[in-house]
């Protein structure tokens, strides 16, 4: 691992629009959504949520922000983040993973653990690692050491497909003249989400569907088919299990489990984005939904009065000056990486429904495809909060930012 000093500001040149489209790799989005680094009409049906400029000015000079480092290992595109326990895990395009240490200053090893496939998602459960990849299948990895991760399984398992291929109703048509049955994903996996107990791992994908797989065994438990009328590009889950969804086809929709039928079916349908949705966090307790598209903006969906996963648009964050390609929530901040190559950080202002953009971090020189986030408790005190922003990019470079934000 090599860490390469990154003091601010930093002071890049702009590339021309024309150029940074170029820096995408073939499949990097399916054919629907292969405009996700364009820029796109923003939504002018919502309200902005975006502070004043005066306002902003006046939060942003009490903020303290630097990049503290850059970690170089990965020779192309950074698409996956994941903060667990004392490490950063990070997938490439190159279907390359690695394992960082937190804090920059540690000084261990570089584990590297090499598939067929871009690494689309990531997630640690205990001493297993999840990973989303483009060629279709999920893998499953488990750190035996602090110097080794080994593949322990491919989902579907071998075991999964060989109970299936008897009964004809287990079989579906994936294109004319051919089948295969339902526990396979036949197109990019896109994201990965664990259920808030660790037993059940759900995956979005390109073919349109969202499947659940049991953490104990590695069994596919359901398939969602014809969940979205395009590709799936985001999935998250809420600490009280609902499932949400985002879609090349526009729309973001929220799913719940039948607890008799163990079967997940449709809540809502929310339909506020002009173009293809990229990313999707919530907050902390689950109330607050955030969705980024290529409509440059980010909307901020809250939770109706009657309870249940629907939720209400009430107003949009604007400032990116293209799409939004990643998002992630730390404590009561959203954190917002763009085809512009900056990240934004936002937190929510004593206004209702207002929010202040409290730092752009600039140093990226190619769109930002992914964020990691946490807090830095070595730094934290009644005075302020201590974050950690950890930031993957086309450029193949992941950097750690360091942002301090005084109590409110």
């Amino acid at each position: 691992m090599k860490l390469l000093h990154c003091p601010l500001p930093c002071h890049l040149r702009e590339e021309s629009q024309s150029n940074s489209h170029n820096t995408l790799p073939s499949g990097y989005s399916s054919s629907s959504s292969s405009s996700s680094l364009t820029s796109q009409p923003s939504i002018k049906s919502l309200p902005s949520l975006s502070s004043s400029q005066q306002q902003l000015d006046q939060e942003s000079n009490t903020v303290h922000h630097e990049c503290i480092s850059t970690l170089k290992g990965h020779n192309s595109y950074v698409f996956s983040l994941f903060l667990a326990g004392k490490y950063l895990y990070s997938g490439s395009y190159n279907g390359e993973i690695r394992v960082w240490p937190r804090e920059p200053a540690e000084n261990t090893t570089n584990i590297v653990a090499s598939s067929s496939g871009a690494v689309k998602s990531l997630v640690v459960l205990d001493d297993k690692l999840f990973s989303a990849h483009q060629d279709h299948k999920i893998r499953v990895w488990k750190m035996e050491s602090k110097n080794e991760i080994n593949q322990i399984a491919t989902l579907p398992t071998m075991s999964d497909r060989f109970i299936r291929l008897v009964s004809a109703k287990n079989y579906v048509q994936i294109r004319r003249h051919k089948s295969c049955t339902w526990v396979h994903h036949i197109d990019t996996v896109s994201a990965l989400a664990l259920s808030n107990d660790g037993t059940v791992l759900y995956s979005a994908s390109w073919d349109r569907t969202f499947k659940v797989w049991r953490t104990s065994d590695f069994r596919c438990l359901e398939s969602v088919a014809n969940a979205h009328d395009d590709a799936i590009n985001a999935l998250v889950l809420s600490k009280d299990g609902y499932v949400y969804t985002g879609s090349a086809d526009k729309t973001i929709k929220v799913w719940e489990m039948h607890k008799t039928e163990r079967k997940h079916s449709l809540v809502a349908t929310l339909e506020k984005h002009k173009s293809a949705v990229n990313a999707l966090a919530l907050s902390s307790d689950g109330c607050v939904l955030y969705s980024g598209a290529c409509d440059r903006s980010i909307v901020v969906w809250e939770r109706v009065a009657d309870g249940g996963g629907n939720m209400v648009a009430v107003g949009a964050l604007r400032g990116h000056s293209k799409a939004i390609l990643c998002l992630a929530v730390v404590a009561d901040l959203l954190c917002s990486g763009s085809a512009d190559k900056t990240i934004r950080v936002w937190r929510r202002s004593g206004v209702r429904n207002t929010y202040v953009c409290l730092a752009i971090l600039e140093g990226h020189m190619k769109p930002v495809k992914c964020i990691a986030a946490a807090v830095d408790s070595n730094n934290t005190s009644n005075y302020g909060t201590s974050y950690l922003i950890y930031s993957g990019s086309l450029d193949c470079d992941i950097k750690v930012w360091e942002i301090w934000v005084p109590s409110q």
